[in-house]
């Protein structure tokens, strides 16, 4: 049996709700019936009773379902002490970043661990908040800078840090770069540049629910994934795009970056961005950048 078609099978069997689930693992709906069709194939019977409401356990799923737990437990306990036995020869921390991050915190962060810890060595790792996820979940990486998810793996710890502000990137011969700040009714009629929302959620997002507060619509010009990529499409004129601040960090010719006024729905004014590592490790060099990042996080708050 495929470990990874167990932990399938364990989340649905916990939730019984096949969207909750795959929410849970940052998968696909898709994706998750077919690591269970696969498990049910392997095993030749079925696991889970499905109609079109409801999943329950069938009875072969219910005699699996305690086997399969401690088989799951004993393979993570298993990982967990040969991570630690490594951790503890270490003195490199693997680190994950989301762009924005690794523009702008990364590099003070990095700056005052050196300071602590002039001997440890730093591997940055910049990715998108769903693949940072799961290389933490494996090992690969000790600690992460992510968007938090609105339903937490349990396997994970978030500490949530700060929330980043959003500026609006305009080319600088467009009309509105003149600006000192934007209001949303400003972006009307704007051709707007969006990030997709299954790799990039919060920021897509924003966008979408910063125009319906105002009862507006957006006029989505083009959906790009890559932050450089979207600020590139802004310097070629393709559109504008409601970006956070630290992405003005992206050397791009052409391109202003102008404060964005959402006085009237600050409660919308949200780019997380929290910490994430694997519940229940041990990583002294990982406590201490945790440690040098919660003492300066006002100054880093400060400038995002």
């Amino acid at each position: 049996m495929d470990l990874h078609q167990l932990r399938c099978f364990l989340a649905v069997a916990d939730e019984l709700h096949f969207g909750r689930a795959a929410r849970r693992l940052n998968m696909l709906p898709s994706a998750l019936g077919r690591h269970i069709r696969l498990l049910e194939e392997s095993l030749g019977t079925r696991l889970l009773l499905r109609t079109t409401r409801n999943v329950a356990l069938s009875p072969e799923g219910t005699a699996l379902l305690q086997d399969a737990q401690a088989l799951v437990a004993r393979a993570d306990e298993i990982a967990r002490r040969i991570r630690e036995r490594g951790r503890k020869r270490a003195r490199t921390l693997r680190l994950g970043a989301i762009d924005t991050a690794a523009a702008g915190l990364v590099p003070m962060l990095l700056h005052d661990v050196r300071r602590a810890r002039p001997e440890a060595a730093i591997e940055l790792l910049e990715d998108k908040t769903i693949r940072l996820l799961p290389r933490l979940l494996s090992g690969r990486l000790d600690l992460a800078l992510v968007r938090p998810a609105e339903h937490h793996d349990r396997r994970l710890e978030f500490e949530m840090l700060f929330e980043e502000t959003a500026v609006v990137a305009v080319p600088t011969s467009h009309p509105l770069a003149s600006r000192r700040r934007l209001v949303i009714k400003a972006l009307v009629d704007q051709p707007l540049i969006v990030p997709d929302r299954r790799s990039r959620p919060h920021s897509h997002d924003l966008t979408m629910k910063l125009f319906a507060q105002a009862g507006l619509q957006p006029t989505i010009a083009q959906v790009a994934e890559e932050k450089q990529t979207i600020v590139n499409l802004v310097a070629a004129h393709i559109g504008l795009a409601i970006v956070p601040r630290w992405a003005s960090r992206l050397a791009v010719a052409g391109v202003r970056f102008i404060a964005l006024d959402i006085r009237n729905a600050p409660e919308l004014h949200i780019l997380p961005l929290a910490a994430a590592w694997l519940r229940g490790s041990h990583d002294p060099l990982r406590e201490d950048v945790l440690a040098t990042l919660r003492s300066n996080l006002s100054r880093y708050a400060a400038q995002a």
